[in-house]
């Protein structure tokens, strides 16, 4: 189970993307939220989302298939 520690505030959240120079509004984040994007919980009418979500946004593989390449872009370095 989480610790109170591990829900930070949609305000903390953009911080830590901005950090990674991801920017993204406060709102916006919410929104991730309420539509269950990211896990979140809502105590005295303030949203709080996990960190550890958060931060995997930062960190997230970022791998592509070959399939995905655009057809000849390394056929000049074969030369």
């Amino acid at each position: 189970m989480p610790s109170a520690a591990d829900w930070i505030t949609l305000s903390e959240a953009a911080e830590i993307l901005a950090a990674a120079n991801i920017h993204f509004r406060a709102e916006t984040i919410g929104g991730w939220a309420r539509s269950g994007r990211l896990s979140s919980i809502k105590l005295g009418g303030r949203r709080y989302v996990r960190r550890g979500e958060v931060k995997a946004l930062v960190a997230a593989p970022r791998r592509v298939r070959v399939e995905d390449i655009q057809p000849g872009l390394f056929e000049e370095l074969d030369a």
